[in-house]
């Protein structure tokens, strides 16, 4: 992955399939309250905690102080390590190359996959005059959500063995372990004042912290040009470091297929591993790093993406599984709280998903145990839908899905800004019918195979009347598209979003021929960015196309007018089945997903975010790497032919 562009506030990221991750900028500067080196997942996949925070690094060459890290204090930027900064790359690792006073020196760093171990090296490639290297390990030891002040309790004693010293700073969080090589660990603790955060400060939130650094390393490189520093929770040692490093490119190497196919694939691949996770004995999908934790309708969207498309099969059926175990009411839960308490519910189309990503399992796999397997829990859902659930989940009697109670959100559209639902979608939204038609579909399929006759033939029955209630509820011949929601009065909201695009694009479609052809047409023509499909019509009096400002702000442009990278899988799927699956068409569809592919190269640093403003020239926003987008954009681009 070289070549990237040296883009100093670009965010990079690692993560340690935990749901622990290392998050900062090219330049080193933390932008946010979630960068740091060391943020571990103390209740894996939650629970996370921002250890170790960053490090204030001095090269000494001769008499000269240079120093690298560079911060925000006041509104001004101090020390200006960036001016130094020659190069960066993240392939292998993330690593940078510094110049100064006639030395170069490079920095690697990298997480250890399945455990919470940071490792940083630093080589001296070149330098005349004798060369020393300052390392301040600065520690924030707080949730990744909040802030830290010097008020805030904190023990700083040390307890020091042979190449390590172990502190406990909060005894709500474990101890770290910071082993090393160094020529000596001088103790200090000494408070750094004053962080500004500037992303906070625009997302309009506290944006100030200090940190405390415990202690000081100090290598001479000029007796041995190679410097080493792990920050762990499992006990290792300086020494692992070479071993760790190998193992981890080599898996990585792995993931990736190296050599297979181009360049964009091979680093879609990497990117979609950052997602998949422990969560207990199992596997599951984190929904967006930093700030999501697995979210069940983001883990059955992405999974076909990240582990289907990458034949990670046996991954795939742990997360199937990790979900099916959570399974209440027949419902999927909709999150499972990054403060691990009992997982919430509140959606009405994760569970729907659930069910179609066991279908598209079993077509990648035609694994015929797992299909008996959950089988019963498929008619359970159903069942479940059909008698009525949570939140006004029900089977209405033309057949459809019906849901929505006061103060809830239940579709992937769920901002709400001051208590006011931004997009009202209580009643029968569209891609919810999609979705439900679809299930019973392959419920339906799954019962004629597997003997059972009675249930086969009721789900058929009901699945007939859906479709032919949809097609006289939904379609409007005035503006030649499907209205977004029918609400509970009857009234149809007509407004042009993206989300009818499932009823065209799902493995049993509800809309085909010409009218799916008008609404494609319609949707490409009014919706289609470079970067993603926008989540309204720009026409509309309420469409908003930049995704900025504090959260009321950003929460009224979120589904309405922010484009999102993860429906051009959909879209995809959709042109596909309507206009053919030629060459041509693959062509087409292929040019669509390029300009992502160009940010996954250059300013995405190897990931792909939540959205895009609406607007031009599409900055980015949201989640800095998000599971669907990188699924859905990789499962589309394999389709297209790569």
């Amino acid at each position: 992955m070289n070549g990237f562009p040296l883009l100093p506030d670009a965010e990079w990221l690692e993560t340690d399939g935990l749901g622990g991750y290392a998050l900062s900028t090219v330049s080193g500067r933390s932008a946010r309250r979630y960068h740091g080196l060391l943020v571990s997942a103390t209740t894996p996949p939650t629970g996370r905690a921002v250890l170790l925070a960053k490090l204030e690094e001095t090269l000494v060459v001769g008499d000269e102080r240079f120093d690298l890290s560079i911060n925000l204090y006041g509104g001004k930027l101090h020390p200006r390590g960036d001016l130094l900064l020659r190069s960066f790359r993240v392939d292998p690792f993330p690593t940078w190359e510094y110049e100064a006073g006639g030395a170069r020196l490079r920095r690697t760093f990298f997480l250890v996959h399945g455990e919470p171990t940071a490792v940083v090296t630093w080589e001296l490639l070149s330098g005349g005059a004798p060369v020393r290297l300052e390392v301040r390990p600065l520690l924030a030891y707080r949730d990744h959500h909040a802030l830290r002040g010097v008020e805030t309790p904190c023990d700083p004693a040390l307890v020091r063995e042979e190449g390590a010293v172990n502190l406990s700073p909060v005894c709500a969080l474990p101890a770290l372990r910071l082993a090393h090589d160094a020529a000596s660990a001088t103790e200090t603790f000494f408070w750094y004042r004053g962080f500004e955060y500037d992303l906070d400060r625009a997302r309009g939130f506290e944006f100030t912290e200090d940190l405390f650094s415990p202690l000081a390393f100090a290598w001479d490189l000029a007796d041995r040009p190679a410097a080493t520093l792990v920050a762990t929770l499992a006990g290792r040692s300086a020494a692992d470091a070479p071993g760790l490093a190998e193992a981890e490119e080599r898996r990585r190497r792995k993931v990736e297929g190296a050599g297979s196919d181009r360049r964009a694939l091979r680093v879609l691949r990497n990117a979609a591993d950052r997602f998949v996770a422990r969560r207990g004995e199992g596997w599951t999908i984190v929904a967006g790093y930093p700030w999501f934790t697995d979210w069940g309708r983001d883990a059955m969207i992405a999974l076909p993406g990240l582990l289907l498309a990458t034949r990670r099969f046996d991954a795939a059926r742990s997360v199937l599984e990790t979900f099916a175990s959570h399974v209440d009411r027949g419902m999927v839960p909709n999150r499972f709280p990054d403060e691990g308490t009992e997982p919430e519910y509140n959606n009405v189309d994760g569970t729907l998903w659930f069910v179609e990503a066991v279908r598209a399992y079993h077509e990648a796999t035609r694994d015929d145990a797992f299909r008996r397997q959950v089988y019963p829990l498929l008619v359970e859902i159903v069942e479940r839908h059909l008698r009525g659930t949570r939140f006004g989940i029900r089977c209405d009697v033309d057949g459809l899905l019906s849901s929505g109670e006061p103060g809830q959100q239940l579709t992937w559209m769920d901002a709400r800004v001051d208590g006011r639902v931004v997009t009202p979608r209580a009643g029968k939204p569209v891609e919810v019918q999609a979705l439900w038609h679809n299930a019973l579909r392959v419920v339906t399929l799954y019962a004629a195979d597997l003997g059972d006759a009675f249930t086969a033939a009721r789900l058929l029955a009901i699945a007939d009347q859906a479709r032919e209630s949809f097609s006289a509820l939904f379609w409007d011949e005035g503006v030649g598209w499907l209205a977004d929601v029918v609400g509970p009065d009857g009234t149809r909201d007509l407004s042009l979003r993206p989300n009818q695009l499932f009823a065209l694009s799902l493995h049993r479609p509800l809309v085909t021929g010409r009218r799916a052809e008008r609404a494609l047409s319609a949707i490409e023509e009014k919706l289609l960015t470079p970067y993603g499909l926008r989540t309204l019509d720009p026409a509309h009096p309420d469409y908003r196309g930049r995704f900025e400002g504090g959260p009321a702000e950003r929460d009224a442009a979120y589904h309405q007018g922010s484009a999102w990278p993860w429906l051009l899988g959909a879209l995809v799927d959709a042109h596909l089945a309507v206009r053919g699956n030629g060459p041509a068409s693959r062509r087409r569809a292929s040019a669509w997903l390029a300009p992502l592919l160009e940010h996954l190269l250059g300013p995405g640093l190897g990931q792909l975010p939540e959205v895009f403003d609406g607007d031009p020239p599409h900055r980015a926003g949201g989640c800095v790497a998000q599971a669907w987008s990188v699924g859905e954009v990789l499962r589309a681009a394999l389709k297209t032919g790569g």
